[in-house]
């Protein structure tokens, strides 16, 4: 039986450190499911707009080989019926999300994987714009 993995994220400014994050999610399953933050909900968690709007995020996710399918992420708190809706079996976080995701266990596995060191997309911005 097909084991399908579920990971969120903004993939904004998209960098190697989102292509590894999205390489180790799908290796651990035979499909990955990527929820895309939504433009509004990217506002409400860093105060800020993403410099690629929420199509052209999910386009770049939705073209990456790994990648089976996405879907906008509307709220974070709507993760048990998105990983409900998509059959998961293992949801994947980055690390920096450790242990706040550990109630979904009773319906799949959690596994919290290891940032890139040094690449961050607030830190490209900031490079960017010279900040």
């Amino acid at each position: 039986m097909a084991r399908t993995v579920i990971t969120f994220g903004t993939f904004d400014v998209f960098h190697v450190g989102h292509l590894r994050v999205i390489e180790r999610a799908a290796a651990l399953g035979d499909r990955l499911v990527v929820g895309v933050s939504a433009d509004a909900l990217n506002v409400a968690k860093k105060g800020r707009a993403p410099v690629f709007s929420q199509a052209e995020r999910l386009a770049i996710v939705a073209a990456l080989k790994p990648v089976s399918e996405v879907f906008v992420e509307e709220s974070l708190e709507q993760k048990r019926e998105y990983i409900e809706r998509y059959a998961a079996d293992v949801l994947v976080m980055g690390d920096d999300w450790a242990g706040r995701f550990d109630e979904f266990a009773d319906i799949c596995e959690v596994v919290y994987l290891p940032r890139t060191p040094a690449i961050s997309t607030t830190a490209l911005i900031e490079k960017i714009s010279g900040a």
